[in-house]
């Protein structure tokens, strides 16, 4: 069987396109979409990806009007949280430690939720 190589791209509507890719690309450094065929997009690292549908009913995106959340990789949890909250993001960290990891969870301006996950195994300060 064929498979996919991984995930190419994330597309979602946006009131306001243009402020915010700029702000996924100032407070967790993901580059927006090149204007040109020159320029490389962002790169993401290597490493687990989960793809999980959840139910409708869920409360776990918090807004029940949000039907997708995004989960990204980091390095070091407690200081992307600190440089989150430096500029003025709200960033609500688990207290618990999961056999997978560490999770964090944030929104971007228009309310979308983002879940930050330091994978088990990355000793704090290692970096990404």
């Amino acid at each position: 069987m064929e498979k996919v190589k991984g995930i190419g791209g994330l597309f979602f509507l946006a009131r306001d396109p243009v402020a915010l890719a700029a702000w996924y690309r100032d407070h967790l450094g993901v580059a927006v979409v090149p204007s040109d065929y020159d320029t490389p997009p962002w790169q993401q690292e290597a490493g687990p990806t989960v793809l999980t549908p959840f139910p409708e009913t869920t409360t776990y995106f918090g807004d029940a009007g949000k039907v997708w959340m995004i989960n990204f990789r980091v390095g070091n949890l407690d200081a992307m949280a600190a440089q989150l909250r430096a500029a003025g993001i709200n960033v609500e960290i688990d207290a618990q430690v999961y056999p997978n990891g560490r999770f964090a969870r944030l929104h971007d301006p228009e309310g979308n939720p983002i879940e930050l996950w330091e994978p088990a195994g990355r000793e704090a300060g290692q970096g990404s």
